[in-house]
């Protein structure tokens, strides 16, 4: 049977747009189908503005801390209008160069969103288009529960582009995207408070350095309430849909906000797609369920990126998609590995971090010991503030490799990510070790590591 295409990619983001690109570029006749702007939740309402933000929003710290080295700033003020705009400008700047990318590279861009009529058959706005072979990468979206007053809440789509800043915000969750967001409305002003329904945040990152950054969270300002939960939500003022909000907590307290953002996880973007014409099977939270090689239960779609559910980053699904052309195009059977992936949560303080958790070591049943130390770095010996920093390091006895790399401070994202690069290639303790530190700086704390700083366990 003759097709309209080669590939047919449902989603413009990382994923996507990479594997869109890197086909045509090999003479594949390609599309790709968008409903929203080119770059996904990556580039238009996730990593890229976020980044931004934290950016602008460290200025609110900065400014009180840069007392300590004899800068005044009286009179200093900001306007939310300003950032959000320039921010925006920006994510429009970037949607360009995705299209020229695209555009380069012979692939067809087509405005709106795609369902499948079958495993082979997609339809756009009411028209049909026939590929040999189709690629799901939606991504994923914010997921809220429902609950008397859901609908009172943002997600974080909506705060990219607020009207204006509450002077009182309520962030509900405790993962990633609720901390960056808490740190974001502190700094730039906001009475921030941070409620979690458990026991401590960040789920899943190693115990020490979930402890640690709470702490820090509560001296950069926001108020972390662990243990907490929302009952319901009311509006202040019936007569006024735009206005505060009344939180009722499952305590029984209740509390007024100008803004409730619920970061609470997010679930796979796929409830328009009508996956079971084509026959492609789900699993949990709707994620298409694939092969090692990206195949689904149709052998004529596969999927990538966040709407599999597997690890929810974009250099992820960047990294799956030149794998999953490789087998296509070149029959290389894909060997992806998802050991070692560095990751950083950009809250303030930041956190970095690479292999193993302390506690998924010992649930391995391995022979390894820890080395780890907290302390003020010296900016903050003038700056006046009180926050610290905090390196771990994991090393396996059996062979001295390093396993693990943690870190809460300034600058873990982009320290973890040359750590990932010596984890990856099996540096040892010893390694480490030989290698001489970058004076002062607070890095050169995971090369200086001497026993002294071993943890008992």
């Amino acid at each position: 049977m003759a097709y309209q295409y080669d590939l047919f990619v449902i989603g413009a983001g990382s994923g996507g747009v990479r594997a869109s690109r890197v086909a045509a570029s090999k003479g594949y006749k390609v599309a790709v189908a968008e409903g929203s702007a080119l770059g996904g939740t990556c580039v238009n309402i996730g990593c890229v503005p976020k980044k931004l933000f934290v950016y602008g929003s460290e200025y609110g710290h900065g400014f009180s801390e840069a007392a300590g080295f004899g800068w005044k700033h009286e009179g200093v003020s900001f306007d939310w209008s300003v950032l959000r705009d320039n921010k925006t400008k920006e994510i429009e700047r970037l949607n360009g160069i995705y299209g020229n990318m695209l555009g380069n590279a012979g692939v067809e861009v087509i405005s709106g969103y795609a369902k499948f009529v079958d495993a082979h058959t997609v339809e756009v706005a009411g028209q049909t288009y026939t590929a040999e072979r189709i690629l799901i990468a939606v991504g994923a979206k914010p997921f809220i529960p429902e609950f008397t007053g859901s609908d009172l809440v943002v997600s974080s789509n909506e705060m990219f582009y607020l009207d204006s800043l509450p002077e009182k915000a309520l962030v509900v969750g405790g993962g990633y995207i609720a901390v960056e967001f808490a740190g974001i409305l502190a700094g730039l002003g906001v009475d921030t408070s941070l409620a979690y329904r458990g026991d401590q945040l960040l789920r899943g990152f190693d115990e020490d350095v979930r402890a640690f950054a709470s702490e820090e969270y509560v001296k950069s300002g926001i108020d972390v309430r662990l243990n907490t939960d929302v009952a319901s939500i009311e509006l202040a003022d019936k007569a006024d849909p735009a206005g505060k909000r009344i939180v009722h907590f499952k305590d029984g307290r209740s509390e007024e906000f100008g803004l409730i953002l619920y970061a609470t996880g997010r679930v796979p973007n796929v409830a328009s797609l009508a996956l079971d014409k084509a026959g492609v099977e789900t699993g949990k939270n709707g994620a298409v369920i694939v092969d090692s090689n990206f195949v689904s239960s149709a052998p004529s779609v596969f999927a990538l990126g966040d709407v599999t559910d597997r690890i929810q980053l974009t250099p992820v699904a960047i990294k799956e998609a030149m794998a999953l052309i490789d087998f296509w195009f070149e029959g290389k059977a894909v060997d992806f590995d998802y050991d070692n992936i560095p990751t950083a949560v950009f809250s303030q303080p930041s956190i970095g971090t690479v292999g193993l958790s302390e506690q998924e070591a010992e649930a391995r049943g391995l022979d390894f010991r820890v080395y780890q130390t907290d302390f003020r770095a010296m900016k903050h010996t003038l700056s006046g503030a009180q926050t610290r920093s905090l390196m771990k390091l994991l090393v396996n006895n059996a062979d001295d490799k390093v396993i693990g790399a943690h870190m809460v401070g300034d600058y873990a994202g982009e320290i973890i990510q040359g750590l990932g690069i010596a984890i990856k290639a099996g540096a040892t303790k010893a390694d480490f070790d030989a290698t001489v530190g970058v004076h002062p700086t607070s890095a050169e704390e995971f090369v200086t590591f001497s026993a002294g700083a071993l943890k008992k366990r």
